[in-house]
């Protein structure tokens, strides 16, 4: 078969399957477009998710008519005043967008320039049909319709409407997100979904987009390393989501999805979150052009970095400073959802029969067996009445009891000690106590898993763990494999307490296990530690995968719930927790602890 030059029209839709892969590949194209003609204000509409309408209206600097017509062939830009692509600094630069939409959707451009007249031109897939004068103020206005209705083949592997409508909205939100001195309106079916005002600040706007609660539950991050920035907004460990869909990712103002900004994230919150947990980010990073490539990818949505390991390290280091410096800190949940969720006692109607046995014997009161109620029940009850005013004993066994310990110490300053002083223990589960400003509940065994964790973590980091002999050597069957991985970490092991070595090729003898662990149950503790050093065998460096293993040996060294603490190990536990870092999460990423503010304690009683 010959070679052959394709006609430009295939050459259009061949180029369209590249950047205009959905409805909301079309729209990203025209809101960066409109960004990078200096827009303050973005109006965007769509219409069954973008598949029968899509218009995107703007008030930046606006085209001429001569530019419109340019603006619609092939690598038209006015993005490159020269040939250094490397230099670019917008978000468009190849000008293949608007040719390549309007080569399988109708597409109708307007725009006016300041002082200038509007003009529009129409193309019809391809086809240029209308132009003429338009009316319109300073700007631009995007109609595409019928996108794909021409071919068949790449519509019908379009997905609903529904789940179209997301991938725009998405699309819409990571750049507004990037651009909170812009303001956008998103409408679906006339629906609006989205109203955010330009010049707000940073997290302003990445709580308006993803959730009001993170403004409160969220650590800034402000890093620079020669002439690299890190800046943003990362969620608290116990603010977290089972998906990774409130992840945003920037590199000089452009949204993208790369997986090593995705595993350096990872790595940051690596033993403060489950596995199965997401923190929500927003994470901004500005890097010379010279040492960025954002020209990788058809939809720009992929960037590769000259030294990829600088801004890893970069991004696990600034975001484990600031976790650090914000570790005691937990979750702080709206007091209206803390209050719903304490249930109040109804107050019912007193039947008439106890009427007299009440402080005040006019208080309205009620039939107990209804309106007249049945004269021979009512007498048989009469007799068994208690009166409830006269003094009588009662077995002790009878009465609910509970610990008499006084905990009367006053209570200490917030500046001092936040987490204030126990008063009790509820379900052998719970420390409830008293701060200056509320009310703390602390889960004992999350708070004691997170303590023992970072004792471990500095042993890791060279102050060895002490460790206890056991008397009787204990032997571990395992597989062989798992026995390899095992004996591999022998001496970083050491240094977290653990003393194993090889016993035949399937087993390891266990010698010592950390003092502070107590008594354990060797055989889990070492499988469990073989099962960590396996996970992600392939990701994760040693360091990271004994991270993991600390982790587990801080779950079985915990103190349990179900445990009864006196007042004293309860307050030495709090005092502990507040000048350990991290205190404020488990090593699962649930809170230690939460408060209820002593106005929301009012507001329960109806004080307030």
């Amino acid at each position: 078969m010959s070679i052959r030059r394709l006609p430009e029209k295939l050459v259009n839709r061949i180029a369209a399957g590249e950047v205009v892969e959905r409805p909301a590949a079309a729209l990203k194209e025209l809101v960066e477009n409109a960004i990078d003609a200096g827009a303050t204000r973005i109006s965007v509409r769509i219409a069954e998710g973008g598949i029968l309408r899509l218009e995107v209206e703007d008030d930046g600097c606006g085209m001429t008519a001569a530019d419109i017509a340019l603006a619609l062939e092939r690598h038209a830009t006015s993005k490159l005043p020269d040939d250094a692509i490397e230099d670019v600094t917008t978000l468009g630069f190849r000008g293949e967008a608007l040719p390549s939409i309007a080569s399988v959707a109708r597409l109708t451009l307007e725009s006016r320039v300041a002082g200038g007249d509007g003009w529009r031109r129409i193309v019809d897939n391809g086809a240029v049909v209308a132009e003429g004068p338009a009316a319109l103020g300073k700007g631009t206005r995007v109609l595409v319709e019928d996108l794909f209705a021409r071919v068949p083949a790449r519509r019908k592997f379009l997905r609903s409407g529904r789940s179209e409508y997301a991938a725009c909205l998405d699309v819409v939100r990571r750049l507004a997100m990037a651009r909170p001195d812009v303001g956008f309106t998103v409408e679906h079916d006339g629906r609006r979904v989205l109203d955010v005002q330009g010049g707000q600040d940073r997290l302003a706007r990445v709580a308006a987009l993803t959730q009001r609660e993170l403004a409160a539950n969220s650590i800034g991050v402000d890093l620079d390393r020669g002439e690299v920035h890190l800046g943003g907004v990362i969620s608290l460990p116990t603010y977290n989501r089972g998906i990774a869909d409130h992840q945003y990712l920037f590199v000089n103002g452009r949204p993208v999805k790369d997986r090593l900004l995705v595993g350096a994230l990872r790595g940051a919150y690596a033993d403060l979150l489950a596995r199965d947990r997401h923190p929500v980010v927003a994470l901004f990073l500005d890097v010379p052009t010279s040492e960025v490539d954002v020209n990788v990818h058809p939809a720009k949505t992929e960037v590769r970095f000259r030294d990829p390991q600088l801004i890893r390290g970069m991004i696990v280091g600034g975001l484990r400073r600031a976790l650090d410096e914000h570790g005691f800190r937990s979750i702080q949940r709206p007091a209206e959802v803390a209050a719903v969720a304490w249930q109040q006692e109804p107050v019912a109607p007193v039947p008439t029969l106890f009427a007299a046995h009440l402080p005040y014997p006019h208080a309205p009161a009620t039939h107990l067996f209804g309106a007249d109620g049945d004269t021979a029940t009512l007498a048989l009850l009469r007799d068994r009445v208690v009166d409830f005013s006269a003094p009588r004993e009662a077995a002790p066994d009878t009465l609910p009891m509970g610990r008499a310990e006084a905990a009367t110490a006053p209570v200490p300053h917030a500046a001092e000690h936040p987490l204030g002083i126990a008063r009790g223990q509820i379900a052998r589960t719970y420390i409830v106590a008293e701060a200056e400003d509320g009310l703390v509940i602390v889960d004992q065994h999350a708070a004691h898993e997170r303590l023992v964790l970072e004792q471990l973590r500095r042993g890791m980091s060279g102050q060895r763990v002490p460790s206890q002999g056991l008397l009787l050597p204990e032997v571990v069957e395992l597989d062989e494999p798992a026995c390899d991985r095992v004996e591999a970490a022998t001496a970083e092991l050491a240094a977290l307490g653990v003393e194993v070595e090889r016993f035949g090729p399937a087993a390891v003898m266990v010698r010592a296990t950390p003092a502070m662990l107590g008594a354990v149950d060797c055989q889990k503790l070492v499988t469990d530690i073989a099962d960590d050093l396996a996970g992600y065998d392939a990701a994760l460096g040693l360091n990271e995968k004994l991270e993991l293993v600390a982790a587990t040996m801080a779950c079985h060294g915990s103190v349990r719930a179900g445990r009864t603490l006196n007042v004293a190990e309860m307050n030495a536990l709090l005092r502990q927790m507040e000048i350990t870092p991290h205190s404020g999460q488990c090593n699962h990423g649930r809170p230690t602890w939460v408060k209820l503010a002593m106005d929301d304690v009012e507001k329960l009683f109806g004080r307030k």
